[in-house]
């Protein structure tokens, strides 16, 4: 029981990655609440949990608006008392468009559900971390994160941007016992591609050598299980910095 009466937040843990990490965290002692978007999934999510023993509560929220992301931290301290983890999982895919195709809209809303909802979680979490004086931030960063032809430029670049802000994030607050670091899926199993909507032909065709070259898929459990030992005290010496998992994709 590794997180044995600890508190977590997981954005989007309604399905995939982030529903593997809330009930691997359930599992290993922890209080979980579920968020995302569609609470009818969440609820779900909560339901396994709570067959095999977990304990968990589900709360509606879109991350890309600063009023959820509030209310959901609110909420996991009313419930809970406190939090002592923070998983930042929710995110959506581009359309493979390079840079001459993408258009403002979709930008901005990538960025908001990505990147700045990463930002604003964060920054509402650490008013409790910074007055226990302790905590964990994970975010889910992407292999799109680290290298330049696993999508396309608005994802690429929303990634990017979160695993600099881990690295900042990890640094500037590595004396006040709090620790903050990503992971970088490669390919895994999730519905995160029903976010996309009408592949660029251009983009695609420039990418494909990139993602030829993954050797396999992953399992959202394979995630879950990097997101267990980040959250523990088995990683209290690792602090901004990205685990990548992956299976060697990006060591080519």
């Amino acid at each position: 029981m590794r997180l044995q009466n600890k508190v977590a937040v997981v954005t989007g843990a309604a399905s995939g990655m982030g529903k593997a990490i809330a009930i691997l965290y359930a599992k290993e002692g922890a209080k979980v609440v579920v968020s995302d978007i569609n609470l009818d999934a969440a609820n779900q999510t909560v339901e396994e949990i709570k067959t095999n023993g977990g304990e968990a509560i589900a709360v509606l929220a879109n991350v890309a608006k600063e009023e959820d992301i509030q209310n959901l931290i609110d909420t996991a301290v009313s419930q809970y008392g406190t939090l002592d983890i923070l998983v930042n999982n929710a995110g959506i895919m581009d359309n493979f468009e390079p840079a001459g195709d993408i258009e403002d809209e979709k930008w901005e809303r990538i960025f908001a559900i990505n990147t700045t909802s990463v930002m604003r979680a964060t920054r509402k979490a650490l008013t409790i971390f910074l007055e226990k004086q302790s905590g964990v931030i994970i975010n889910v960063a992407s292999a799109g994160g680290l290298q330049g032809a696993r999508a396309g430029a608005a994802y690429t670049a929303s990634k990017h941007a979160v695993v600099g802000f881990t690295k900042n994030t990890g640094y500037m607050y590595a004396t006040k016992g709090i620790r903050c670091n990503a992971i970088a899926p490669g390919g895994v199993e999730t519905n995160i591609s029903s976010s996309m909507t009408g592949v660029n032909p251009f983009g695609m065709e420039r990418i494909q050598p990139g993602l030829a070259i993954n050797p396999r898929v992953g399992k959202p459990e394979d995630i879950a299980n990097i997101a267990l030992f980040l959250a523990s005290d088995e990683s209290s010496f690792v602090n901004g910095t990205v685990i990548t998992g992956d299976a060697g994709w990006t060591a080519y």
